[in-house]
């Protein structure tokens, strides 16, 4: 079973982000659990939701202490909260920054984890070329299935259409794409180590 903990604030689509991907792993034949954490629920406020993934029924209901994968969409709360708290060591860490890990202070911790599991991605400016407002949920979502292998792109649109009709859904399943697409390449620089295959 895959465990995926998102960081955001109230406002950013956190938990709209953990359903899509919840409704992703359905399109793709897997069984699917999002479902948000309990708290302060002000605009601004951080907010956490969680998805599990399993090819089997999923029986637990507990909130996520030890994900597999966290997905950072504000990245103010990086020295704030504890967003890493329980990743696992061979863990996923998916950020929404223009910034280097080096620039952003993660370098030194980060390094512990596999190389090919770690990316940080413009997802916010990729929401606002394509959705006029800087909104990084969907693309990250992009970035979740390029970066993991776990989902198909085409589920993730399939999706996003399906929560978001028309011209809306399209926008968002582009900037799903895109970042599908820019963290792909990110993982595929020379010198970068790439040891995981990941789903087309």
């Amino acid at each position: 079973m895959y465990a995926v903990r998102i960081h955001g604030r109230g406002g950013q689509g956190v938990v709209t982000a953990a359903e899509l991907l919840a409704l992703a792993a359905f399109t793709d034949g897997k069984h699917a659990q999002a479902f948000p954490s309990f708290g302060s629920e002000r605009m601004g406020a951080p907010v956490m939701a969680f998805c599990r993934i399993d090819d089997q029924v999923i029986r637990t209901r507990e909130s996520v202490t030890h994900p597999d994968v966290v997905i950072v969409q504000d990245p103010t709360l990086l020295h704030h909260v504890d967003i890493f708290g329980g990743l696992s060591p061979s863990g996923y860490v998916l950020l929404n920054s223009t910034f280097s890990l080096d620039e952003l202070g993660l370098e030194e911790f980060l390094r512990r984890l596999p190389g090919d599991h770690v990316c940080a991605l413009p997802a916010s400016d990729i929401g606002q070329k394509h959705l006029t407002r800087p909104i990084a949920n969907t693309a990250l979502l992009g970035g979740f299935a390029a970066i993991t292998g776990w989902i198909t792109l085409a589920s993730v649109e399939s999706a996003i259409r399906h929560k978001f009709p028309g011209a809306l859904g399209e926008a968002n399943a582009a900037a799903a794409r895109e970042a599908y697409d820019q963290v792909t390449a990110c993982l595929n620089e020379p010198g970068r180590v790439t040891h995981h295959a990941r789903a087309n």
